[in-house]
């Protein structure tokens, strides 16, 4: 159980002001092999997930989007052609490595012209309210400290009418499904990640931390508890994964 002063770092308890630091050493571990392990741990599946995503954000032309944990930038680059030039999406992480690579990666892309990048905590995000049409985090969620916090955060710099669009690994809606995704992501996973990325106990956190997400009903509740109205998910992969929307109104 999880008091005022702990909280879960995968299986672990461990102290609230240390699990930021652990979670920045997991991703400095496995930045440089992200977009493929991403690529083998999902068979590919995680584009077509994240373009649902961005095709339940409605995002149009002229719009500004946040890109919360945006990782290498997939979801910033599936923005970017929903805006066009006169819109922004501001690529955003806590870690300073990831946001490294994903800068690098649009660049090499050829996207500069209508992106933002900025490194900063979703729990405390430094942009003034009312400031962008969707707020998206896309497997980043369950990494964070006070979820609580964060989507009170999302809400507030989010503009009347805009979406906040939650993208995440959840949990399977058949006992299967479950079966079979729990031997995958505790025998398979970490061996995956010993072997491509060298970091073993990185995939196993992982793991670990996507059992410790709050379920569908649960992070809808929380959603709604932020100030989010209209609040609705939609499993995707017999609820292995979910986006999560809901609105300021």
């Amino acid at each position: 159980m999880t008091n005022e002063n702990t909280t879960h770092f995968g299986f672990k308890q461990v102290a609230k002001e240390e699990k930021v630091q652990m979670v920045r050493s997991v991703f400095d571990s496995v930045a440089g092999k992200y977009d493929i392990m991403n690529d083998l741990m999902s068979f590919g599946i995680h584009r077509i997930w994240k373009r649902i995503a961005v095709q339940l954000s409605n995002v149009r032309s002229g719009e500004s989007v946040l890109d919360l944990a945006g990782g290498t930038g997939d979801l910033t680059m599936l923005f970017e052609k929903r805006v066009g030039k006169k819109g922004q999406v501001v690529l955003a992480d806590i870690n300073a490595e990831m946001l490294r690579n994903g800068r690098d990666r649009l660049i090499d892309h050829g996207i500069i012209g209508n992106i933002r990048f900025a490194q900063v905590n979703a729990e405390c995000l430094p942009f003034e309210d009312n400031s962008f049409d969707c707020v998206c985090i896309g497997f980043g969620l369950r990494n964070v400290t006070d979820k609580d916090a964060a989507l009170r955060s999302m809400y507030r710099v989010l503009k009347p009418g805009g979406r906040v669009i939650v993208l995440e690994f959840s949990h399977p809606t058949d006992k299967l499904t479950e079966k079979v995704y729990d031997f995958y992501s505790f025998n398979l996973m970490p061996k995956i990640g010993k072997f491509v990325a060298k970091d073993e106990e990185s995939y196993r956190y992982l793991a670990e931390s996507i059992r410790m997400h709050p379920k569908q009903d649960d992070l809808k509740k929380m959603m709604e508890n932020a100030g989010l109205e209209r609040c609705e998910y939609f499993n995707l992969t017999q609820g292995i994964v979910a986006v999560h929307r809901g609105y300021k109104i």
